[in-house]
């Protein structure tokens, strides 16, 4: 065996042969990189925090002149509207508002001290269409105090409008969750309170929302006889940029919130360059591993002549395969140790620029990226012995 390694390494171009291992380098960091880069950053695009959310649409029906005087009431959605919008294909889950069908007045203050009241309402949505935290999201007969959702928005005015202008103190979100507030309910011929407080603020709904239950509750206790069909609904869509959600929209005569069908159009868009990035990544992979086969292939080729002669004076083709099998898996070997390293490197690099910006992000596991790299090593070291041995066979059976 000695003697094998001897004649081998004579001939072994060192330049080349480290053009061959920087290349198999870079084509390994690459396979690594980029679904553990992804792995990163998926949260960005698929967490209800991040900057591509799930696109949802609240849909009401117009407001004629005739519902402005009185004269027709039908602006709800009926159970069969609401069937055959969740059955088109652009849909992927349809929720209704619930509002509430009785008087509500609120009071707030800060240590049991009221400041000032108001009327108001609540609705609810189904809970998975809520962004916030739904941990204290809740509510059943019996408890003393109701969590509350704002939308964002409504702060915003607050601070740079109303307590701007009134020379009132601005509020934080975590000062508004300090606020106690008495709800006072009125209907069906009782005048009752409750507890309440902020929980949270939406940036997808633009209304005052309480837990269904609470919402079920109290409809049924202060207004049981009251209309149920909602008049406002919301819709979770596949593909924002799909021209049929338009169409039906206007066909049916319904209204759209905000511009979020636009907004829509844009996620759609900066998902499609992401998945074209992951695609073109994924062929300089391809061809990486390609290019480290075919260099394995070509050394052997250049070697023919040395193989022969050593064949010739009674070495065994597994003999002279060997050293060659040898040597491809403690590159690879290599290849996939500095590969792990030069991955932690990197991506200790963008992980910092995207904590910068998303500072909630969690740090994810590196783990599956390297059981994929080294699952990567064996077959890759497998496909090089058998092309080596199959070569060498090759060159035996003709060395006559």
């Amino acid at each position: 065996m000695n003697l094998i390694w001897k004649l081998l390494r004579r001939h072994i171009s060192l330049p080349q042969f480290a053009g061959f291992f920087f290349a198999n380098l870079l084509g390994m960091l690459i396979v690594l990189l980029s679904p553990q880069f992804y792995r990163d950053i998926k949260p960005i695009f698929s967490e209800e925090d991040g900057i591509i959310r799930p696109d949802y649409l609240i849909l009401s029906k117009r407001i004629s002149t005739l519902n402005a005087i009185g004269l027709s009431t039908v602006n709800t959605f009926s159970e069969e509207e609401m069937e055959d919008l969740a059955s088109q294909p652009f849909a992927k889950r349809v929720g209704a508002f619930t509002s509430s069908r009785y008087k509500v007045s609120c009071s707030m203050g800060i240590d049991g001290i009221a400041q000032f009241g108001t009327e108001m309402f609540f609705e609810s949505v189904p809970d998975a269409f809520v962004d916030v935290d739904l941990q204290k999201w809740h509510f059943s007969e019996g408890d003393d105090f109701v969590p509350i959702i704002l939308p964002k928005t409504y702060l915003a005015i607050y601070n740079f409008g109303f307590a701007q202008s009134q020379n009132l103190p601005k509020l934080s979100e975590g000062i508004v969750g300090m606020v106690e507030m008495t709800i006072t309910m009125r209907g069906n011929g009782l005048n009752e309170c409750i507890k309440g407080r902020v929980i949270g603020f939406s940036t997808r709904i633009n209304t005052i929302l309480a837990p269904e239950g609470f919402i079920r509750w109290s409809n049924t206790r202060y207004a049981p006889d009251e209309a149920t069909e909602p008049s406002r609904i919301i819709l979770e869509v596949s593909n924002p940029a799909d021209d049929s959600i338009v169409n039906y929209i206007n066909e049916k005569g319904y209204e759209m919130e905000d511009d979020k069908l636009d907004a829509g159009r844009m996620t759609f868009f900066l998902r499609l360059v992401s998945g074209i990035v992951m695609l073109i990544g994924l062929l300089i992979s391809l061809l990486s591993f390609y290019i480290l086969m075919l260099s394995i292939y070509l050394l052997v080729e250049k070697n023919t002549e040395k193989i022969q002669t050593l064949l010739l004076i009674g070495y065994s083709p597994e003999k002279v395969a060997m050293p060659y099998q040898l040597l491809t898996i403690g590159m690879n070997a290599a290849v996939l140790l500095l590969a792990i390293g030069g991955l932690v490197l990197v991506r200790s690099f963008y992980m910092k620029q995207i904590w910068s910006v998303f500072p909630q992000m969690y740090d994810g596991s590196i783990l599956p990226v390297i059981a994929l790299g080294i699952m990567l090593f064996v077959m890759v070291s497998i496909l090089n012995a058998v092309i080596i041995r199959r070569r060498i066979n090759s060159i035996w059976n003709n060395k006559g």
